[in-house]
């Protein structure tokens, strides 16, 4: 029962103030060279996803095609088309981390949520990915939770991460 790219319902009406927010935005960056990269992060920074309703927007009102917008937002690994967790996990598997166990740390936690690298839970709770580096090799394995690093993680400590959401 794992949620997949499509299975997200946007709410327009939730969204409100943050569709008018991007049209704005469109509007002061469309005349300037290459405006796609700045309003594709501001779209992904105020929704913290790329909603295909709004790269059909961005179509829109820079006529540029579609198919070009998702060329460029999947070229780059900084752009996600899925809503992340409220409890956002990146596991490291950089050369320190994924000797020290960090591969076995991610597959525990995508069968524990019924979910795989990249995607999120049915209910929002959590979404995971794994990352290259997190910069803390001397404490591998690393694992970040909502921008906050924890070092030398193990399969033990999955657990407290499920059941606090990272609030540990």
């Amino acid at each position: 029962m794992k949620k997949i790219r499509g299975n997200f319902k946007f709410d327009r009406e939730a969204n409100k103030q943050k569709i008018e927010d991007i049209k704005i935005f469109i509007d002061k960056n469309k005349d300037r060279k290459g405006p796609l990269m700045p309003i594709l992060q501001e779209t992904q920074n105020l929704f913290g996803y790329l909603p295909d309703e709004m790269m059909t927007l961005i179509s829109n009102k820079l006529n540029i095609p579609l198919s070009e917008i998702y060329g460029v937002a999947t070229f780059y690994s900084q752009f996600s088309f899925i809503p992340k967790g409220e409890t956002d996990i990146h596991i490291c598997l950089g050369t320190a981390c994924y000797v020290k166990g960090a591969a076995d740390i991610l597959d525990d936690l995508e069968g524990r949520l019924n979910i795989k690298n990249g995607e999120t839970t049915p209910d929002g709770k959590f979404s995971i990915s794994e990352t290259r580096c997190l910069g803390n090799c001397g404490d591998a394995p690393v694992i970040e939770i909502n921008g906050r690093q924890l070092s030398n993680f193990s399969k033990e400590d999955v657990d407290k991460v499920l059941h606090n959401e990272g609030d540990n």
